[in-house]
Order: structure tokens, then sequence, then C-alpha cells
């Protein structure tokens, strides 16, 4: 159930592939042939309005009532809606319909202001450099992805944006923006102004908790669950980027992950638990992002770092270990062209998921194998 029509699609390539490709076509999950195959009742634009935990029933947009004995709750999040003067000239991008409009703006020629200097709005800018358009960037923050990536990381990545003709003005905010004609005017926080043809924000996302919510379960930064993803009521779990979750690799600190990674794993945990099952979530976080020729990848949380240990690559490129107070990785970020830092940040998973705890300087020393230290015992 859901307000979307179309069949379960992939998200990533929005950003991406969607908007550059020639000829697009969405990266479907599952056809409605395949639903029924599963004996999956789906039903098409119908989304959930109410929920009575007490009747264990469900109360749908066009009248239906349903009866659930178990029900799982992956209500995902909506992009969030800038603060700004003037919100409806204002594109977001979070659906294939969002993205099929956006792609008819970005002509050759077109002026792009960007919000946000997120992975979703640099995505963006890359896409529509790509497709000849004038790009502008402008981040609130002092930095471009300063959430979640170290600034050298940043660095490299606001580099090639440039080089690719980006404008890039961080440590900005947007207060008005105002129709003139078939473009607008917009106003910085520092009084300038830009008449761009598009304006498209990536200030974050918001979770849909409202269903829980007004059925009393308890939200806190998301649908507040477990670690085996269950809610206030034992039979109601919630899954993917609409919940938070005590992980244990961070010290049962309650995090919401908006990852490809992370909803797949809770699907997969969830389905179990489900029907009887008693796992835990604690696979270690995995983010990553392609803009131009080059791969973000980054294991784990860069915010539990407490400071980092670098280490060199061959190309030129570093790998960048987080580590916390008790000397112990707790993320890993890189950049490179291609996948080619995968390998690298594949095995720093492992290596925060065994809660290693290697000396940073036999760390940052290429010369030694990484795999070396999945072998030292945590």
């Amino acid at each position: 159930m859901g307000t979307e029509t179309e069949v379960p699609y992939e998200r990533p390539p929005l950003s991406k592939s969607v908007l550059t490709d020639a000829n697009p076509v969405p990266t479907i999950i599952a056809s409605g042939s395949r639903l029924s195959e599963l004996e999956i009742e789906w039903r098409r634009g119908v989304a959930a309005v109410g929920l009575d935990p007490r009747r264990h029933r469900i109360e749908l947009a066009d009248g239906a009532s349903l009866p659930f004995d178990r029900l799982l709750i992956a209500t995902g999040a909506r992009a969030r809606r800038t603060a700004i003067a003037g919100p409806h000239l204002v594109m977001s991008l979070r659906t294939i319909d969002d993205a099929s409009l956006l792609r008819e703006r970005l002509t050759p020629g077109a002026r792009l202001l960007v919000i946000g200097g997120g992975f979703i709005g640099l995505e963006v800018a890359a896409s529509a450099v790509q497709r000849g358009c004038d790009v502008t960037v402008v981040e609130f923050a002092h930095r471009l992805m300063s959430r979640v990536v170290p600034a050298k990381v940043a660095d490299i990545v606001q580099q090639r944006h440039l080089e690719a003709g980006v404008r890039i003005v961080c440590g900005m905010g947007v207060d008005r923006i105002v129709a003139r004609g078939d473009a607008c005017d917009v106003q910085l926080s520092d009084g300038s102004t830009l008449t761009v043809d598009v304006v498209v924000a990536g200030v974050g996302a918001v979770p849909n908790t409202e269903l829980a919510a007004t059925a009393g379960l308890t939200v806190s930064n998301g649908i507040a669950v477990d670690g085996r993803l269950r809610t206030d009521d034992a039979s109601i779990f919630a899954a993917g980027d609409c919940c938070s979750f005590p992980h244990p690799l961070y010290g049962g600190q309650r995090v919401r992950l908006e990852a490809w990674k992370n909803a797949l794993e809770h699907a997969d945990i969830a389905s179990r638990n489900l029907v009887g099952g008693d796992e835990v979530c604690a696979a270690v976080p995995w983010f990553w992002s392609d803009q131009y020729d080059l791969g973000i990848q980054i294991a784990g949380l860069h915010a539990a770092a407490a400071y980092e240990v670098v280490r060199s690559r061959d190309d030129g490129y570093e790998v960048r270990f987080g580590f916390d107070n008790t000397g112990r990785i707790v993320s890993a970020s890189g950049v490179a062209i291609g996948t080619s830092i995968g390998r690298e940040i594949s095995i720093a998973e492992m290596l925060i998921a065994n809660r290693a705890t290697p000396r940073p300087t036999e760390l940052a020393n290429p010369a030694i194998n990484l795999r070396e230290f999945l072998r030292v015992p945590a």
C-alpha cells in the first residue's frame, strides 16, 4: 500500500541515470506479475491513513479496512521542504514522477540552483552539468557533505564540481524566491540575487511517522523500534527510513539511516522476525554516492569518530579511518575513480563489525595488507 502507483522501484538512480540516460528506465524491484506469483496483494495508489493497534486494523484512503495479526510499517521518508518564501517554486526529488518532471526542466543552457550540498543535491548538480545546464549549489553549512564525510573527502568532490563548471557557495542560505516570468529571482542571505530557471532543494528528508504517531506508538527521530524492529506494540514492526533503532556497534545509540543498504537489511530482518525470528540489527552502516567519474563510499558513522587515521593508495587517493576515544575503528570514508575504493571500504566494514583496535601507525602503513588487521583479535 502507498500513494505511488508505480510498481516498486529503486530510488538511487533517480538523481543519476534517470536524469542523464537517453532513454531512462526505472530499476524495478518487483513487477506486478512477480508480486502476484508471491501471493502478495498490492493495492496500487492506496495509502494507509489510520491504525488501530487495539483492534488490529488498518484504515485505507479508499475507505476499506483491513485486519492484521502482524504489521510492518515501511512508510519511508519524504523530502524536507525549505522554510523560505516562495516554496512552491522549489522542486524536490523523491519519486519517479519528481525525476521525470525535473528531467524535462534540465535542458541545455537551463540555469539550475541546487539548495543543499549533500549527496542528493550534488548528484543532481553533476547530472545537470552532464545535460548542459548552468549550475549553482548553495549550502548553508561551512562545507559540502558536512554530516557524512570528512572535510578532505568533501574537498576532493568539491574540486571535481568546480572543474565541471559548477559554482559552489557555502555558508549561505536562501531567503526568498520570486517568480519572474518563466524564471525566478533567488535572494541569498547576504542580500545578493541570482536569476535561475529551476530550483531544486536537497535539504534532507523527514520520516513518515504520522500513521504510527496517531496510533500512540513512540516516535523519536522516526518510529522508535528495538533492535529487532519491534515498536511499543509487539505485533507492529517498522523498517527502513521511517524508523530509528538502537545500534549495538555505537553503544546502543538510536540511529535512523537513510540508506539503500539499510532498507534492504531491514527488509530481511523484519520479514524473518515477523514470522517468529529473533534477529538483531547490527550491520555496519554503508553509504555511497556517484558524482561524475568519482565514487564516494562510507562505512560506519563518521560523526562517531574522535580522530582520523589516513591510509594512502597507489592511485593518489586515500582512505580515512575514524577512531573513537577507545581506539576502535568506527568509520571509514574514501573517494576515488569509479568503484575502486570499494575494496578498502568493504574490509573496513569488517573491521568495524569486529570492533577492531589496530595501531594507528600500522593501519596508516600501505605496505601492510589491510586484511592483516582482520586477523588481530579485538
